[in-house]
C-alpha cells in the first residue's frame, strides 16, 4: 500500500511541478496575485549582486523557454509513470531496482550475508594523561 501513495505522491508532484513550470514564465503581471517573471524582488536583488544583465538574461525569452522545457518534460514524466504505475509499484514491492543492468554478469559479493564480529575493546593499552 505504501508503494501505491508513493507513486501516486510522485505522479502528482511530477504534474504540479510541471504545470507551474511551464505556465509561470508567461503569466502576466497582476494575474492571481503573481508579478511578471523578469520584474520581481528576488531577481532585483539577485541583479544588483551580479549585475544588471542577468535581470535582462533572465527576462529573456530564451530563459522563459528553457524553464518551459523543464516543465513540459516533468509533465512527461508525470504521464509515464500513470502509464507505467503498475510496474512501478510491483519493482518497489520487490525491492529490486527498477532499472535493469546490463547483460554483463557482476562479480559475486563475498560475505554479504555474514556480519562483521568486532570486538568493543580493544587490545591497546590506554594511555594515561
Amino acid at each position: 500500500m505504501s508503494s501505491r501513495l508513493t507513486v501516486i505522491f510522485y505522479i502528482i508532484l511530477c504534474l504540479e511541478i510541471g504545470i507551474v513550470l511551464t505556465a509561470l514564465p508567461w503569466v502576466s503581471h497582476g494575474f492571481l496575485g503573481l508579478s511578471d517573471w523578469g520584474n520581481n524582488y528576488f531577481l532585483l536583488v539577485a541583479s544588483r549582486k551580479v549585475g544588471f544583465g542577468m535581470q535582462r538574461f533572465v527576462a529573456s525569452g530564451w530563459m522563459r523557454g528553457a524553464v518551459s522545457g523543464i516543465g513540459i518534460l516533468n509533465i512527461g514524466m508525470g504521464i509515464w509513470e500513470l502509464i507505467n504505475f503498475r510496474r512501478t509499484v510491483r519493482a518497489l514491492d520487490e525491492g529490486q531496482p527498477y532499472v535493469k543492468s546490463s547483460g554483463q554478469q557482476q562479480p559475486p559479493v563475498a560475505n554479504v550475508a555474514q556480519p562483521i564480529q568486532t570486538d568493543p575493546l580493544s587490545d591497546y593499552p590506554r594511555r594515561n594523561h
